[in-house]
């Protein structure tokens, strides 16, 4: 069975997309809030018998119902919010991310887990100390929404589908991140072939600035564009599928970097990051590429010393 800890927008969401695909026909709520999960497993029940899915919820405040899930979604943790420091953010949700570890320690240790809770590549670092997993079994959700966000922005300027791009963005999810407009293709084209240098300055800003015009626009953070996210990397991991997707990962060499979490192209299948590949990046590309890292480095020195270790 499929558990997601964290009952709010991007939890609920994911667990309706998870329906859609039909992903696993167990899929267990868990959030500390009294009767949320509850309500929302219900509600969910709902809609699967209405569009006639094999998929049923379970809504609990207990971690131990989540035995036996041999995958985790950590969508639970705090967003900044107006006065609070990024330093008291990954404070916060460094502590919370490290109680649900013990959690999933306990309960499902088998499991892969993936986790959206931000400052995401610091969090995702704290959740692999805390747990002790191998690598491949911890991931961070960032790079498949930040990717086909440029990919869709690169899509508009061009007049194809968004699906016909082959796009990538690199290093941190947040304002440090990476897009390589460059390194992405269109059918075996580079996508620089059909922009010009305004439009490429225009969808690397954009992708930059996506989630943050979500918020400012609508009053809080993106939900449908994660959820559809997670259920898609969901999928490829359960199914055993292999596709293709970017992600927050250890790199333990890969890049020419150590004892990190970033984004890059991943192949995910039933053992979880079964390939980290590693493009081929010129002198420029890997200078941008490292700064991004340091940025991620950064965000981690905003974290308290004992859920590092």
């Amino acid at each position: 069975m499929i558990t997601i800890i964290g009952s709010g927008r991007v939890g609920a969401t994911t667990a309706a997309f998870l329906m859609f695909f039909e992903v696993d026909n167990e899929i267990v709520l868990i959030d500390i809030i009294k009767n949320l999960p509850q309500g929302e497993a219900l509600d969910l029940n709902h809609a699967a018998a209405i569009l006639g899915k094999s998929v049923r919820y379970r809504g609990s405040n207990d971690y131990k119902d989540m035995e036996g899930s041999d995958i985790v979604i950590v969508t639970a943790g705090l967003a900044r919010k107006p006065g609070m420091t990024r330093e008291e953010l990954a404070g916060k949700n460094a502590e919370i991310v490290a109680s649900i570890a013990e959690q999933i320690k306990r309960y499902a240790p088998n499991s892969i887990v993936i986790i959206t809770t931000n400052p995401l590549d610091a969090m995702v670092y704290v959740l692999y100390k805390k747990l002790g997993f191998p690598r491949n079994r911890v991931i961070g959700f960032s790079g498949v929404l930040d990717s086909n966000r440029m990919a869709y922005y690169a899509s508009l300027l061009i007049g194809i589908a968004p699906e016909s791009i082959i796009p990538v963005v690199l290093g941190q999810h947040g304002e440090n991140m990476y897009p390589v407009p460059e390194a992405s293709f269109v059918y075996g084209k580079p996508l620089t072939e059909f922009i010009t240098k305004e439009q490429y300055d225009e969808i690397v800003k954009k992708t930059i600035q996506a989630g943050a015009d979500i918020t400012n626009l609508r009053g809080f953070s993106s939900n449908w564009g994660p959820a559809a996210g997670l259920a898609m990397m969901v999928d490829s991991i359960k199914k055993d599928r292999k596709r293709i997707f970017e992600a927050s990962v250890y790199l333990d060499g890969e890049y020419g970097v150590r004892d990190i979490f970033a984004e890059v192209p991943v192949v995910l299948g039933k053992n979880g990051v079964e390939k980290i590949i590693e493009l081929n990046l010129n002198e420029e590309q890997r200078k941008k590429f490292l700064a991004s890292v340091e940025a991620i480095r950064k965000n981690l020195a905003q974290v308290p010393p004992q859920f590092l270790s």
